[in-house]
């Protein structure tokens, strides 16, 4: 009898541990990835072009350059291009465009397409061996004579997620390859991801 009552409480206990893993297992499974990324599979920053690299680089540098960017790094196979805002007089917000281009086993490329926006407010300094340090990792921006006792310290710095921001990117890339834009091959918008919304980019 000992022996038998001996054999269900092992049984029972193995029961209970295993389901305790498997309720373990699910709540790692149900567990949201960080910062909602998912590694999904949309497109919203490439796209798929017939012509080589160096032509699908030229024309993303012509896009940009058409919006009002102010080029910095370029190369063959990449360009770097950054636009300043200020939606308010304390307030300054620059957008940098990092564009990539790689080429593909048929000739064309695939251009890559990421773009960040970094916030600057205005914050006063005691003295100038303060000038950056309000905030690790902070950056300054000088001011114009006059404001010596206060600097833009960069406050914030993020990946635009805005996936009309960069269609409409794309669709100004195509137009300046060669020929005609309907013959970039650019496939559909992916659809819009779950999560919060991006912070309003000022207007042009």
């Amino acid at each position: 009898m000992t022996s038998a009552l001996s054999c269900r409480s092992i049984l029972l206990a193995v029961a209970v541990a295993t389901t305790l893993a498997a309720c373990g297992s699910n709540a790692r499974k149900e567990e949201a990835p960080p910062l909602g990324e998912t590694f999904g599979a949309e497109d919203t920053y490439s796209r798929i072009y017939s012509q080589a690299p160096a032509t699908a680089c030229e024309a993303t540098r012509r896009a940009l350059l058409g919006q009002g960017y102010v080029i910095g790094n370029l190369s063959a196979e990449s360009v770097e291009a950054t636009k300043n805002f200020q939606p308010e007089s304390d307030v300054h917000t620059q957008l940098k465009v990092l564009a990539t281009c790689v080429p593909r086993a048929d000739g064309g490329s695939i251009v890559f397409i990421n773009a960040v926006q970094d916030r600057y407010a205005l914050q006063s300094q005691s003295n100038s061996a303060s000038v950056g340090v309000s905030m690790i990792g902070s950056v300054s921006l000088p001011l114009p004579i006059g404001s010596s006792n206060a600097n833009l310290v960069r406050v914030g710095s993020n990946t635009v997620q805005n996936q009309d921001f960069y269609r409409r990117l794309f669709e100004r890339v195509s137009f300046y390859m060669p020929g005609t834009p309907a013959e970039a091959a650019t496939p559909p918008p992916a659809p819009e991801p779950e999560g919060p919304p991006d912070p309003v980019l000022p207007q042009e």
